[in-house]
C-alpha cells in the first residue's frame, strides 16, 4: 500500500508499506478519505512534538470501509463505512470509569502516537469506529466526524444555555464545526475572525452575527470560545469577557502566558479547558450533525492526492496561505477531485 511517511521535521515521504493485518479487537480499513489540522502542519514544520521519531505514519481525522475484521470483533462487517475516533483508551482507569476517556492514563492517538490514515489502509481498534453509512454521510465527508466531535467536545465543555449569548473566536476548522454545533444547539453564536471568507461560510452554518476582530461589538457575551490559539485570539476572548463568562480555552497556546489574575477572581470569569473528544458521548453525536446538513463542500472543497499532501496541504497551511477550511487527503486519488 502507498503511505505518507513522516521522518522528521520538514521530512514526508510517500512510500509504499505492507497492508497490515488486524489482530483480535480490530478492523481493517481502506481508507476513502483524511483530514489534516494545524497539529499535523505543526509536527510537519518544526516536530516532531506529539509524533514518534522517525518512520511513522500521521493522519487522525479519517474513515474508510471495512477491508478486514480481526477476531473477537462483533458489529461490523467487510464493506462498512466507518469513522475512527483514532484515540484508544484502556476503559478501565480512573479517568475511563468516570467517562472521561480523554483522559485515560495510557491514551493514545492513531495519527498521533500510534499508526494513522494517511495511507491507503490502516489498521484501528473496531471500538474507536462508528459505522456511519447508515446516517447517508458520503465517504469524504465521513472523515470530518473526528474533527466535528472535538467541536462537540468543547461546545459541551461550556456549557451553552438558551440564555447564553455566545462568541466563537476563529472560524478555521473546528470553530466552523463548533458555530454549526452551537446553531443546531440553539444558541447561535457571534463569530469573530481576520478573513471575511471564512466569516461568510459562518453565516452558512448559522451564526448569529460575524464581526472582525477590530469591529466586534462592545456588549460581553456570557460565553467565549477562544479558537485560535493564539494570545491575540486569548486576549480578545478575556477583554470580551464580562463578570461571570465562560471562556473556554479551544485552541492550544504555545508557553506561558500573562494573566491578569485579580481581574479574573474578581469579575468571576471562568476559564475552561477542553481536549479531545469522550468517543462514547461526542462521536455519535458528531456523525449526526454532519448528516443534518447536504454539502460540507464550503468546509472542504476538495480532496486531494497522497502524492500532493506536503505542497497542496501542509506547506500551505505552515505558510499562512492555505484557502480551504479543511484540506482532505484520498489516499487512492491520482488528481485533486471536489468532494461529494
Amino acid at each position: 500500500m502507498r503511505a505518507a511517511v513522516y521522518h522528521g521535521a520538514r521530512n514526508i515521504s510517500i512510500t509504499d508499506l505492507a497492508v497490515p493485518e488486524p489482530g483480535p479487537g480490530e478492523v481493517l480499513l481502506r481508507v476513502s478519505a483524511v483530514g489534516i489540522c494545524g497539529t499535523d502542519a505543526h509536527e510537519y514544520d518544526s516536530g516532531p512534538h506529539m509524533f514518534p521519531s522517525g518512520g511513522f505514519v500521521p493522519g487522525h481525522e479519517f474513515a474508510g470501509h471495512v477491508a478486514a475484521v480481526g477476531a473477537e470483533v462483533s458489529g461490523f462487517s467487510e464493506g462498512d463505512l466507518v469513522a475512527s475516533g483514532a484515540g484508544v483508551s484502556c476503559g478501565r482507569c480512573r479517568p475511563c470509569s468516570r467517562g472521561a476517556s480523554n483522559h485515560c492514563d495510557t491514551y493514545l492517538t492513531h495519527g498521533l502516537q500510534l499508526p494513522g490514515g494517511l495511507a491507503q489502509f490502516v489498521v484501528v481498534p473496531a471500538e474507536t469506529c462508528l459505522d456511519v453509512g447508515s446516517l447517508g454521510l458520503s465517504t469524504d465527508y465521513a472523515a470530518l466526524t473526528q474533527p466535528m466531535s472535538i467541536a462537540v467536545h468543547a461546545m459541551r465543555r461550556g456549557r451553552p444555555t438558551p440564555d447564553d449569548e455566545v462568541a466563537v473566536i476563529g472560524a478555521g476548522g473546528i470553530g466552523a464545526f463548533l458555530t454549526y454545533a452551537l446553531a443546531q444547539r440553539g444558541t447561535a453564536p457571534l463569530v469573530v475572525d481576520l478573513d471575511r471568507s471564512r466569516l461568510d461560510v459562518a453565516e452558512a452554518l448559522g451564526a448569529s452575527a460575524t464581526s472582525q476582530p477590530e469591529d466586534f461589538p462592545a456588549s460581553a457575551p456570557s460565553l467565549v470560545y477562544e479558537v485560535t490559539g493564539t494570545p491575540v485570539g486569548l486576549g480578545q476572548a478575556l477583554t470580551m469577557a464580562g463578570g461571570g463568562t465562560r471562556v473556554v480555552l479551544v485552541g492550544l497556546q504555545d508557553g506561558a502566558i500573562s494573566l491578569e489574575m485579580r481581574r479574573i477572581s474578581l469579575d468571576e470569569t471562568e476559564l475552561i479547558g477542553t481536549n479531545s473528544h469522550v468517543f462514547a458521548a461526542d462521536f455519535p453525536e458528531a456523525a449526526r450533525l454532519l448528516a443534518t446538513r447536504a454539502t460540507w463542500s464550503d468546509i472542504a472543497p476538495v480532496a486531494i492526492p497522497l502524492d500532493d499532501l506536503v505542497e497542496g496541504g501542509l506547506r500551505p497551511m505552515v505558510e499562512g496561505r492555505v484557502t480551504r477550511i479543511k484540506t482532505l487527503i484520498d489516499p487512492w486519488a491520482g488528481e485533486t477531485r471536489p468532494t461529494a
